[in-house]
């Protein structure tokens, strides 16, 4: 979620953060509707089918950071004021506002359960003393009130942390860079290993929770990744990647999918275990997200209104983000008022909350000076 500012702007890295904020909408369209309907088996089929598909928007975003970003190219603190002022200020606008939203139900004469509308999944409280409680604790942690700030957690964690990995990757050789790669391949088997080979994986313990490839596990595999291929595109005939690319995608769908309805059909799993196929960083979703970020890299777009309509949808991402939760229950609610199938209403859905938060979101910025501030 950041924006070209430094080199001539490429479409298809617009394209991609485009994909990328729309799979996150349709992920959100899955997970924020009423327990009930969870229960139903008719939902999560479908449910299921339709949001493992969109597990690679986490991994495209920072695999679009690390095209965008790396080598950083400016002094360390200069790199923090611009990158994390655009990050903190909006983060701090949004979680006030969504903390405070069940009071303002209170305020405005509605009933508490018109908060469960927006927020399907929290307790209904209107107290005040709720809402300041959620605030003090922004900064660490957030509430389910604002629950996708966890990602603002991790990019700024990312964001503080690139400098130094910028500092390598800058004099890393290839061999030092596929070494590295090689390694954090390893690591995103973890969870898996840690769940069903033994816990206390690779020097992980009770009193240890860094164990043996902690320094290359996480997102900046993405980030390297997202630079590397940039680098060194692969430049294979369209034959060739759709025979590579396309089995991959089907292999990291499917055990996304049936590794995630595994645990779902198993009475009283736990919620770490329900997201456990789901996790970004997994060998499944590295699967899926990997074929996405080749062919989009392959693709020329050349009409200058797509381009257009490319570049507004792409430098909105970081407000879509922010703010599409205020649209997501009121949207949904209409959609489910339209009798249509389980998976066509989703799809239309996560496409009308796009276009909705992305028009906000453009209204928005175009308000001189604060416009920035609020959507980043």
């Amino acid at each position: 979620m950041t924006n070209q500012t430094t080199t001539k702007r490429k479409s298809w890295i617009d394209l991609l953060k485009v994909i990328a904020v729309f799979m996150m909408i349709a992920v959100h369209c899955t997970d924020n509707v009423t327990p009930a309907e969870r229960s139903e088996t008719w939902y999560n089929l479908w449910g299921s089918i339709y949001g493992s598909l969109m597990r690679p928007a986490i991994p495209l975003f920072v695999m679009v950071t690390g095209v965008l970003l790396l080598p950083i190219k400016m002094e360390i603190t200069t790199f923090y004021r611009k990158r994390l002022m655009r990050l903190v200020v909006p983060f701090l606008v949004w979680s006030l506002l969504y903390n405070l939203f069940p009071w303002f139900t209170g305020i405005f004469g509605f009933e508490p359960s018109t908060i469960n509308d927006f927020f399907a999944w929290v307790a209904p409280s209107q107290e005040l003393g709720d809402a300041l409680h959620h605030i003090a604790m922004i900064p660490l942690t957030f509430s389910y009130f604002a629950v996708q700030m966890w990602y603002v957690f991790a990019l700024i964690g990312i964001y503080l942390y690139m400098p130094f990995f910028s500092a390598w990757v800058k004099n890393a050789s290839l061999k030092e860079q596929h070494i590295f790669l090689g390694l954090w391949f390893v690591s995103l088997f973890i969870p898996y290993l840690r769940q069903y080979v033994v816990a206390d994986l690779w020097g992980v313990c009770s009193w240890n929770e860094f164990g043996m490839l902690y320094s290359f596990a996480g997102f900046n595999g993405y980030l390297l990744l997202g630079y590397y291929l940039t680098q060194n595109p692969i430049k294979w005939g369209w034959s060739k990647m759709i025979l590579t690319f396309t089995p991959m995608f089907a292999i990291g769908y499917l055990v996304t999918l049936f590794g995630f309805k595994s645990i779902t059909a198993t009475p009283g799993a736990s919620v770490s275990m329900v997201e456990l196929f789901f996790t970004y960083c997994s060998p499944n979703v590295l699967f899926m997200t990997l074929p996405i970020f080749v062919f989009v890299q392959r693709i020329k777009i050349t009409s200058p209104r797509v381009k257009t309509i490319l570049k507004s949808l792409s430098v909105c991402t970081f407000g879509i983000w922010m703010s599409h939760y205020l649209f997501l229950g009121p949207i949904y609610m209409f959609m489910e008022s339209i009798p249509l199938h389980t998976m066509l209403r989703m799809i239309i859905c996560s496409f009308l909350l796009l276009f909705v938060t992305w028009a906000f979101v453009a209204a928005v910025l175009k308000i001189k000076t604060i416009g920035k501030w609020i959507m980043g």
